[in-house]
């Protein structure tokens, strides 16, 4: 009877040896839980490598050290000049106290996700809208901070959050098309007021050039009508200065 259980007796020691031995990943860490209690070895956390456990007695919970990417859902949110928008963002962070993010928090991935949720709503209501399209680096730098401080005590370390998109409503966006149109006029008159203003300081630098010297003033004033005449028009008149003909007029007296 003795050696029929035997079998039996040994199988279940292996079974048991299996289920005591596990292997964690060089990215993992075992947080051992023995009768309730969490098992703090000296070096913190078992893991990476073989970690032996005592059947039935001790509890493990593997805990990843990636980074994690989480989206933020899009939240809508009023600016500080009354504009609701909708946005949405990404948050890096990751586990850098396994202990502490087991059991100072039940989920830490959701509690994580739930308080960049309300961080984005509280932080972005304080800025404007022009604020929030253009300074994008600071407000993500300083939701990163405020995060990083809040999941500290649960042992998970904030390294970024970057807002994705900023969702507007279309009044909003045909007023900014608008806005920016009216822009790029201004600038275009800018810029060809200054053209002017170029052009008119170069004809009077050349007036002042020909003013000692009638005769290349005449001479181009001949040179602009063989231009026009170059072009297709029918008829075309032009008053005669008296200083290109002044000369013949006094040959003629003489």
């Amino acid at each position: 009877m003795m050696f029929q259980a035997l079998p039996t007796l040994i199988i279940l020691l292996v079974l048991l040896a299996v289920s005591a031995i596990k292997i964690i990943r060089e990215y993992e860490r075992a947080v051992v839980f023995r009768l309730g209690r969490l098992l703090q070895p000296p070096t913190g956390p078992k893991g990476p490598g073989l970690v032996i456990i005592i059947p039935f007695v001790d509890k493990m919970i593997r805990v990843s050290l990636r980074t994690v990417a989480m989206d933020v859902p899009p939240q809508d949110v009023i600016t500080r000049d009354n504009v609701s928008v909708k946005v949405n963002a990404v948050i890096y962070f990751r586990v850098i106290e396994p202990n502490k993010a087991i059991t100072e928090v039940e989920d830490y991935l959701y509690a994580t996700s739930q308080l960049a949720q309300t961080t984005l709503r509280s932080i972005l209501g304080m800025v404007e809208l022009d604020g929030l399209l253009s300074d994008r680096e600071r407000i993500n730098h300083e939701l990163q901070k405020i995060l990083d401080k809040q999941t500290d005590p649960w042992g998970i370390k904030v390294t970024a959050v970057e807002i994705k998109h900023v969702d507007l409503p279309q009044e909003m966006q045909r007023a900014m098309a608008k806005q920016a149109e009216a822009e790029r006029e201004r600038r275009a008159k800018v810029i060809n007021a200054e053209g002017e203003y170029q052009a008119a300081s170069k004809m009077v630098e050349a007036a002042k050039l020909m003013e000692p010297h009638p005769i290349a003033l005449q001479l181009r004033y001949l040179q602009t009508l063989r231009e026009v005449a170059t072009e297709k028009n029918s008829t075309t008149l032009f008053p005669i200065p008296i200083d290109l003909v002044e000369p013949f007029l006094a040959g003629r007296k003489k």
